[in-house]
């Protein structure tokens, strides 16, 4: 029994050996490493929330906002019944203010996004590195490749349940409202992640998130950050009409002018219908913000890659909230709903990658 105990331990360690070996050989592999590495890193730093809001060591604005997450997160398992497990009940302060930065990219004559593969979640328009010089190497090789771009930061991700993720340092610099709108945005994966279609996915949570924060804060009789929750997602709203329109004149216009030799000629209307987009944005767009200062109108950024990127978090927004108002916006029923509706393939995301 020794001996085939030691040959068994043997033959495991060949086997774990030639994995790894393989993991190192490939470039997936080699994300997956580092992303592990990354991730044993933040949850080797945990700290229990409660431990910590008891910590008289630990500043007092500090501990508020971890009792107010705290507070979020069971308002989300006992008001909209998502599940929790051990998700924010723990807390990892960071070396850094970046959590991750997320690239995507995109076709520059066409609304075609760039596509990673991923276990278990499928293909995604986007990727995440824990490294600065990662993210600029990735980025540098698909503007080589001719596509277009865009890098921007992250201060929160889910695991979906696959670990208990911490709060991070990054998600508690946020302000409360935003802060609450994390936690139950993340928490809405946790309930649902349907592989490869990460625009319902993101839009689902997003929706989840912000109607959520404001039940949260109404049922605490906290009006004022209710009202003020709110106005942030009628802006969300209206940006997400914003960036359907600007893809439906995209789109159209592509499709009008099919084919290699006219990739040029693409491109041509591409900038002219960014130039009147930037117009729209500041004259008609602009004024109906509530929260938003009117220079996001001349920042953000407007190329094929922005626009794919801003549609993955914000699709079929208003198809939600109709649902939302016919159930007499109460919320947990609705998460339900939807959720079975995707499930049974009864609620269709429109196509990221417009197929030639």
């Amino acid at each position: 029994m020794r001996r085939w105990g030691r040959r068994g331990l043997l033959g495991l360690g060949v086997l774990l050996g030639v994995g790894l070996l393989l993991l190192v050989a490939t470039p997936l592999g080699r994300y997956l490493l580092r992303a592990g590495y990354e991730e044993a890193r933040i949850l080797l730093a945990r700290r229990s929330i409660g431990e910590m809001v008891r910590d008289s060591t630990v500043d007092g604005e500090t501990r508020e906002k971890l009792r107010l997450v705290l507070a979020a997160r069971a308002f989300a398992v006992d008001s909209l019944g998502l599940p929790a497990g051990e998700t924010f009940t723990q807390f990892t302060q960071l070396e850094t203010d970046t959590l991750v930065l997320v690239l995507s990219g995109a076709r520059p004559d066409w609304l075609e996004p760039v596509l990673w593969r991923f276990p278990i979640v499928g293909r995604l328009p986007y990727k995440g590195f824990f490294r600065l010089a990662d993210a600029l190497a990735a980025e540098r090789e698909l503007r080589e490749k001719g596509f277009d771009t865009y890098l921007r930061p992250a201060s929160a991700f889910s695991t979906l349940g696959w670990f208990n993720d911490p709060l991070l340092s990054t998600t508690l610099a946020q302000d409360s409202l935003d802060l609450v709108n994390t936690v139950i945005h993340e928490l809405t994966h946790n309930r649902y992640f349907a592989a490869g279609d990460a625009s319902y996915n993101e839009s689902f949570a997003n929706f989840v998130g912000a109607r959520g924060a404001e039940a949260f804060f109404r049922s605490r009789g906290d009006s004022v950050r209710a009202a003020r929750t709110a106005a942030r997602w009628d802006d969300e709203r209206v940006l997400a009409a914003y960036w359907a329109r600007l893809y439906g004149r995209l789109d159209s216009t592509f499709r009008a002018h099919p084919g290699d030799s006219l990739r040029e000629r693409r491109i041509a209307l591409r900038d002219s219908l960014y130039g009147a987009a930037r117009e729209e944005l500041r004259t008609s767009v602009a004024p109906q913000w509530k929260t938003i200062a009117p220079r996001y109108a001349d920042l953000v950024r407007l190329d094929n890659a922005a626009v794919l990127a801003r549609r993955v978090y914000l699709t079929e927004i208003e198809r939600f909230e109709a649902v939302y108002a016919a159930a007499g916006r109460e919320l947990r029923p609705v998460v339900d709903t939807l959720v079975l509706r995707h499930r049974q393939g009864r609620w269709h995301t429109p196509t990221k990658a417009a197929a030639r």
